[in-house]
């Protein structure tokens, strides 16, 4: 078994998508859309323009492979939400090691078949000690060719993201760093935890009138921060990283990554990051 074939089976990515025409319950063809249905289970993963061609599995794969081999990134790993709505595939990048801890660096390559996400790629972190994740957000990739017969991703293109996503992975290095050599006040972590749930200035943190799943959010934040702050100490980089913690662990039950990924909670973590990195 080859190494793409081992990788797609490893991340459960070795199926195809294919295009097929919509008719109603009577038999009537809706013209001009298609559904994409996963071949092996037959889940409609989304209904596009007759125009739309997926973008299989197995190419984005050959992608990061090709990118690999130009940056001399390895690949480490994929997988995909929801049945197959959205797949990603990750290349290993560099490491930070602060004190007795690492923060592991990598670069994702993503696609989608629900049409929510075009190609794209993005940085993340995940910090060795507590497996924390960090996704730094993605950049969609420039071409109005994308999912189209004409789709040829553009390994120049491409490549001259990567660079700039290597930049901001050296970037982000050097501010975790500075957070983690700037101490913690009482005011920065009470705003943070204001803007992680929500909480006006008006109210108190400790108050009887905050909601009982409020209040239990609150007290399991603190429970994360004290295990986060006592291993990275009492600085920036602890409180972020009692933040990351409680998101990847204790928000909600299951995996959160999806959301860390594309929606409302990784919007919150970059804000709090970007809040945090100013601080310093």
């Amino acid at each position: 078994m080859n190494e793409k074939i081992e990788m797609l089976e490893k991340s459960g990515l070795n199926w195809k998508v294919n295009s097929e025409p919509l008719q109603t319950v009577s038999g009537i063809l809706i013209p001009g859309r298609v559904a994409l249905v996963r071949e092996d289970t037959q889940k409609i993963l989304g209904i596009h323009t007759e125009n739309y061609v997926p973008y299989q599995n197995d190419e984005l794969l050959e992608l990061l492979h090709q990118i690999g081999g130009k940056t001399g990134l390895s690949l480490h790993t994929g997988g995909s939400f929801k049945g197959g709505d959205k797949v990603w595939f990750q290349l290993k990048s560099n490491d930070l090691t602060l004190g007795n801890d690492t923060i592991k660096g990598y670069i994702s390559g993503f696609n989608s078949f629900d049409g929510k996400t075009a190609l794209a790629f993005g940085n993340s972190s995940m910090t060795v000690s507590c497996m924390n994740s960090f996704w730094r957000g993605y950049r969609e990739v420039a071409t109005r060719l994308r999912h189209s017969a004409n789709m040829k991703p553009r390994i120049e293109e491409i490549l001259s993201r990567i660079d700039i996503l290597m930049k901001e992975e050296k970037d982000m290095f050097t501010e975790i760093t500075r957070m983690s050599e700037t101490r913690m006040t009482p005011e920065v972590r009470e705003l943070i935890t204001r803007k992680l749930f929500d909480i006006s200035v008006e109210e108190r943190l400790d108050s009887p009138e905050l909601s009982t799943r409020k209040a239990n959010q609150i007290w399991r934040f603190n429970y994360d921060l004290g295990i986060e702050t006592q291993q990275k100490g009492d600085n920036l980089w602890g409180l972020f990283s009692g933040v990351t913690r409680y998101t990847t662990h204790s928000m909600k039950r299951g995996d959160n990554s999806e959301s860390k990924m594309f929606g409302r909670t990784g919007n919150l973590e970059r804000t709090l990051y970007k809040e945090l990195v100013e601080m310093v």
